[in-house]
């Protein structure tokens, strides 16, 4: 393989994560091919990048070499040490969560964004083992409109090779806390590189340890983002080791099958060990993914439309499927009966929580403030523990995180908003009882100088009032009785609102077109420079129970969920004059909630 003539100066330099963490990188600035000068001072739409994402247990020295095997020159790279890993302080292997990770990503991505002035569609990404799971994983989850992704041997199913292994370490988790598992992969599993044997041998950089809890995160991603590939889009290239110690070929071979990517390529590397892009004889593999980038960036840059995803697409059909009745005698039908009944039944006599949701609809502004409080009442302690499991059920989990989320950003917004100058003047166009909204702009660094909270409900607003007075906020809060759907009502506002926020409510609805009409009414009315927080639902484990079981709060409906991937709900924001500054997604990968601003308009 030819290597380019001029060896490029490797910037070693950290980054601030969504939680303080500071995380190192390395940065290797693009060299001009025709002169070999360094391209420091670029137009920034010509600058183009590469981002590298290590597999566990190494770092961001381990993917240094394709800096120079790739032979592209007029390419910035980026390679991080993942939390726990290399030069990142802190416990070797540990980190929250895989989710914390994710996130990670996506704010070491927004990092080159503001540091370096490179737009993320013109950044390519690279990622082998769990640095590619990390990269399938944001790519599904955070949308990101990046030109490419290249993914080496992900670990989308880990071999244990112990019978039941994730069984016993979930079920020790849970009773022990917190412990370690060290790696049983040897380097010479890895590669045939001898060198690189070598290397990893005596590397003091190497984590062989991984908290359990990233391990099981890792499982439960993986099985989440293989079966939900359709969501992504992104032009795609995967190579497979023929002979990988390490990970099962079948996920990764279902993972390619069910993309979306109208543009994606699969390779399947005969003899080749887990370290694919450290391979003994990797110069071919590198060539391709040389070229595969290129091609990318010589085309211009396309995302799908996806708006009209409520009349055609998978999610479409997904949600037709659950409309449909099943047969009289299967299985599912009498299985899915019988829960049913016994909710009606008992559930609703010992259970407050089960009761409410019978009464007024699961998906009801009284169901989610008993959720939010996260207190289980039910007729004895035989009661109180059915509602206590009722309230554990990880979509009610998935509802109480993503409060904590919608506080984040309001914080977020508000800091900014005031730093800006601006009033902050908020407005929430579905609030439900409102707690949880209340809550946020309670904990806000400053104070709001007016809230509007509006819903369509009689008994949410009168409940929202009395919320209002209990939290001492009767002195700029109101709530009004009103359409989240009707767009004159939204642009007529006044005072125009700086921060508008919509939680819970588009994840019901499968039209866009009422989203358009409720988000081209809330663009008319907030002013220039304004944020909007608006949540989505791009994946449910539970989407066939809630539709066979449980009812809505449209007079005793099915529960018929459509899932609105994360890209789709993006465009129907940008479509009206936003654009996504942040996002936020919890563990189980339900519920996410985002922060867009208004454009401002050029005079």
């Amino acid at each position: 393989m030819t290597q380019n003539k001029v060896t490029r100066t490797c910037k070693e330099l950290s980054f601030v994560s969504h939680d303080g963490k500071v995380i190192f990188f390395r940065h290797w600035p693009a060299i001009q091919s025709s002169s070999g000068e360094r391209a420091e001072n670029r137009d920034t739409e010509e600058t183009k990048a590469i981002v590298l994402f290590h597999r566990g247990h190494e770092h961001s020295g381990r993917m240094a070499h394709l800096v120079e095997e790739l032979n592209l020159p007029d390419y910035d790279f980026f390679a991080w040490d993942a939390r726990g890993h290399g030069r990142t302080a802190g416990e070797r292997g540990y980190s929250p969560s895989f989710t914390a990770n994710v996130l990670d990503v996506d704010f070491f991505i927004r990092h080159i964004n503001d540091a370096f002035g490179i737009r993320t569609q013109d950044i390519a990404v690279i990622g082998q083992s769990v640095g590619a799971l990390l990269v399938a994983t944001w790519v599904h989850d955070f949308a990101p409109q990046i030109r490419s992704i290249t993914l080496a041997s992900p670990a989308f199913n880990i071999k244990l090779y112990v019978p039941f292994a994730r069984f016993f370490l979930r079920l020790l988790y849970k009773f022990k806390g917190l412990f370690y598992v060290n790696s049983y992969v040897k380097a010479k599993w890895l590669t045939h590189d001898v060198e690189r044997i070598a290397s990893y041998e005596i590397d003091p950089l190497i984590a062989r340890p991984i908290a359990v809890n990233v391990l099981l995160d890792v499982y439960d991603t993986a099985d989440r983002i293989v079966a939900d590939a359709q969501a992504i889009h992104t032009p795609t290239q995967l190579f497979i080791s023929g002979a990988d110690w390490v990970v099962h070929q079948k996920p990764q071979e279902q993972f390619f099958d069910r993309l979306s990517s109208t543009v994606k390529e699969k390779t399947i590397l005969d003899g080749f060990y887990h370290d694919t892009l450290g391979e003994a004889n990797r110069a071919e593999a590198i060539q391709s993914i040389a070229t595969f980038i290129e091609a990318r960036f010589a085309a211009p840059y396309q995302p799908p439309i996806l708006t009209n995803a409520h009349r055609e697409g998978y999610t479409y059909q997904e949600s037709q499927a659950l409309a449909e009745p099943l047969g009289l005698f299967s299985v599912k039908n009498i299985q899915f009966g019988f829960t049913k009944m016994m909710m009606h039944l008992l559930g609703k006599r010992i259970s407050a929580g089960i009761k409410l949701g019978v009464d007024t609809g699961f998906d009801s502004g009284s169901t989610l403030d008993y959720v939010y409080r996260n207190k289980p009442t039910g007729a004895g302690s035989f009661g109180r523990m059915v509602d206590q499991n009722y309230l554990d059920a990880v979509g009610w989990k998935g509802i109480r995180v993503r409060k904590q989320h919608i506080e984040t950003l309001i914080e977020q917004a508000v800091t900014q908003l005031h730093e800006n100058g601006k009033s902050i003047r908020i407005m929430d166009i579905a609030a439900g009882h409102g707690r949880y909204v209340l809550d946020g702009i309670k904990k806000a660094p400053i104070k709001a100088q007016s809230i509007l909270l509006r819903d369509y409900s009689d008994l949410n607003v009168s409940q929202g009032q009395q919320l209002i007075k209990d939290f001492g906020l009767a002195d700029v809060a109101q709530f009004i009785q009103a359409d989240a759907f009707d767009k004159a009502s939204l642009a007529s506002t006044t005072p125009k609102p700086t921060l508008v926020i919509v939680s819970g409510l588009y994840e019901l609805f499968s039209d866009n077109e009422q989203l358009n009409q409720s988000l081209s009414g809330i663009a008319e009315c907030i002013e220039e420079g304004g944020y909007i927080i608006y949540t989505g639902q791009p994946w449910h484990p539970q989407l066939e129970l809630i539709a066979r079981t449980l009812t809505s709060h449209r007079e005793g409906q099915a529960w018929v969920m459509r899932r609105r991937t994360q890209l789709e709900l993006d465009q129907l924001v940008e479509q009206v004059g936003f654009e996504k500054c942040a996002q936020r997604i919890d563990q189980f990968g339900i519920f996410t909630v985002s922060i867009a601003q208004r454009v401002v308009s050029e005079k």
